[in-house]
């Protein structure tokens, strides 16, 4: 070993030293809080969103940002599970992208509870069973999953948070020979995700949605002539290779997911507001839902109509716009709103995706 590695991993102990000393001095003041709270609510969304911009825009490198969020949310994790920890319910089984998107939140100190179906993940919270809920909303090519948004209009949760989780799509199979399968399994979504390459790639094979890639891979582990589309943790869960990594059409492909909850979040200075409502059926109904928006400069993010279940051809429309509903201008659109519009829910305002 030369003098001058010998004198870096020196410099590596004494500073891992240190930061095992500074972290636990973290870990205690967490404690202390815990105790000052006195069984009150433990995670505060919009504090963690303030911490993680806070450290991201003081970052120098050559950490990524993605890296710092990454570490420090389980510093939280960790320092959070003192007080008490969560229990997040998340649409199941394990090795699915949800599950993915409730670690990449909350960490890995959490009791993780998988749900068969999102309704499930919804009850969970509301009964009390879970603290919190991950649930998919949209893909960034296959569109909105619509149970997610006629589930947001029936229940009293809120959403207190948001993730954007990269999805690379992951062919897993038994042998590694693509002429020898018969049968792909997967979700329909990641099915839809994935059709130009399996178009290219497996014409021939039958294509099964199933209710989870997780389920997909699991089918896959027994029969050796099939194969799963899902993320590279189902591989090792069920003991398939991965033959194909990154399959998926679009090199960008996203999903963002909502974190559900009983509390509303307080603003964190980089808010999102989510809403749905409905209009009365008569020209230029929709067009005086943006009115206010517009008048109190407040910005549209998203709007998505879906089929209202009240009568045939009615819609509703899902909106996400900047700010928090505390904010004075957010605040002052969403009064004009309910003056025109025939139905305002307001599904929470909560930190923009970090």
């Amino acid at each position: 070993m030369s003098e001058k590695l010998k004198q870096y991993r020196e410099q590596i102990d004494k500073l891992d030293d240190e930061l095992l000393k500074l972290v636990n001095q973290r870990a205690a003041l967490a404690q202390q809080i815990g105790h000052l709270k006195e069984g009150g609510v433990v995670l505060r969304p919009e504090r963690e969103a303030q911490i993680l911009q806070r450290l991201q825009k003081n970052n120098l490198g050559p950490l990524s940002n993605a890296a710092v969020a990454q570490l420090f949310t389980e510093v939280m994790s960790q320092c959070r599970a003192l007080e008490a920890p969560l229990t997040v319910a998340y649409l199941g089984p394990q090795g699915t992208f949800t599950e993915a998107a409730a670690l990449k939140r909350f960490g890995s100190a959490i009791h993780e509870q998988p749900c068969a179906t999102i309704d499930d993940v919804f009850r969970a919270v509301a009964s009390g069973a879970a603290h919190y809920g991950m649930v998919p909303v949209e893909n960034s090519t296959e569109g909105a999953i619509g149970r997610t948004l006629d589930m947001l209009m029936e229940s009293a949760l809120q959403i207190c948070g948001e993730v954007m989780l990269p999805v690379h799509q992951c062919l897993l199979g038994q042998h590694r020979e693509l002429s020898a399968i018969k049968t792909v399994y997967s979700h329909p979504q990641s099915l839809g995700q994935c059709q130009g390459w399996l178009n290219t790639n497996l014409p021939h094979a039958a294509r099964i949605p199933v209710a989870s890639n997780a389920e997909a891979a699991r089918l896959a582990a027994e029969n050796p002539h099939s194969a799963a589309i899902a993320g590279s943790q189902a591989a090792a869960l069920f003991g398939l290779k991965i033959l194909v990594e990154n399959i998926e059409d679009d090199a960008s492909n996203t999903t963002r997911f909502l974190v559900l909850g009983n509390q509303q979040v307080a603003p964190s200075g980089k808010d999102k507001t989510s809403l749905v409502m409905s209009t009365a059926n008569r020209p230029g109904a929709v067009h005086d839902l943006l009115v206010p928006l517009a008048k109190n400069g407040v910005s549209m993010t998203k709007l998505e109509s879906r089929p209202a279940r009240s009568g045939l051809w009615e819609y509703v429309f899902y909106m996400d716009i900047e700010g928090h509903q505390a904010d004075v201008h957010v605040a002052a659109a969403l009064a004009e709103l309910k003056q025109v519009a025939a139905f305002v829910k307001v599904l929470g305002s909560y930190p923009v995706a970090v």
